[in-house]
């Protein structure tokens, strides 16, 4: 009896792992087969579409890329996205992390308030105030009309990297508490023995252990500012200043009648490609951030 039991167990096993790894397969070929097929159709010259969609391509067009680089202005919209989600990042490290350290390594009066008031802004969408957001800084550029002669606000992707800022706060500052939380207060105990200030302990020893949470929260909200759409395309009015996001939807309108199909799938690919290489990057530390917790005191 017993051996049947352990038999069927065992081969109950093989069967849950054997379901395991197809389920797996499944959503890897899911995942894959769309990217991959936007890399092969970013390569294709126009007359290769009107095949069949999945023949390989006949050779490398690299035209399509200049083209959207140069024609498409894709170039400039990917400036755009890379200051705009560099100052975004920089300015929610600076505030984030001080927050996040002091909210979880210090009592005072008000900690619970803050605490629960960062936990009230995962539940606020920023999608659905965009228009107040809009009408507040239209509103300031009328002032700046007025006092310095022109708009300040609006078209300004320093503001708009602040917007990014204050909606990527709440989530942040709550993955990186959470993360704090878990580190030994011997570790501030022995750096202040030492003599280091609550800074210094922040900067020097609690934040190259926090490395990984930090890494995990960089790529999530790259990942969130990069992609970004709606805010970027309410705030940036003026073409010079729109995102790569923005910037390929107008591509695709563009190409309803030009039907340039290898130009638009390489301004696609010219978005994707730079999250795919950051994730390829920091895949590793991601794990750890989501994983990892500190010594127990």
């Amino acid at each position: 009896m017993n051996t049947s039991n352990g038999a069927f167990i065992k081969s109950s096993g093989k069967l849950y792992k054997a379901l395991s790894y197809l389920i797996l397969i499944l959503l890897a070929v899911v995942i894959l087969v769309p990217v991959m097929w936007a890399f092969m159709a970013s390569i294709k010259q126009n007359v290769e579409f009107y095949g069949s969609p999945w023949a390989l391509p006949e050779g490398f067009y690299v035209q399509n890329f200049a083209d959207a680089w140069l024609k498409a202005n894709m170039g400039n919209f990917m400036l755009n996205s890379i200051l705009l989600t560099a100052m975004s990042i920089v300015l929610l490290l600076i505030i984030a992390l001080p927050a996040a350290y002091v909210l979880a390594r210090y009592q005072f009066r008000g900690n619970a308030l803050w605490s629960t008031m960062f936990m009230a802004g995962l539940f606020i969408n920023i999608n659905y105030i965009v228009v107040p957001i809009f009408l507040m800084l239209n509103n300031g550029d009328k002032l700046a009309r007025n006092v310095l002669g022109q708009p300040i606000f609006l078209n300004n992707l320093f503001i708009l990297a602040l917007v990014y800022t204050a909606m990527a706060l709440p989530f942040t500052i709550y993955l990186l508490s959470g993360y704090f939380k878990t580190l030994s207060k011997e570790y501030e105990e022995a750096a202040s023995v030492d003599g280091a200030g609550h800074f210094r302990t922040m900067v020097q020893v609690i934040m190259p252990m926090a490395k990984p949470s930090i890494i995990t929260i960089i790529l999530f909200n790259f990942l969130s500012f990069w992609n970004e759409y709606i805010i970027s395309m309410t705030l940036l009015t003026k073409p010079e200043f729109k995102t790569l996001p923005v910037g390929l939807m107008n591509l695709l309108a563009a190409q309803k009648s030009a039907v340039e199909y290898g130009q638009l799938y390489a301004g696609l690919v010219i978005v994707m490609l730079p999250t795919l290489l950051l994730y390829i990057l920091v895949q590793k530390k991601l794990t750890q951030g989501m994983t990892m917790g500190g010594l127990k005191g």
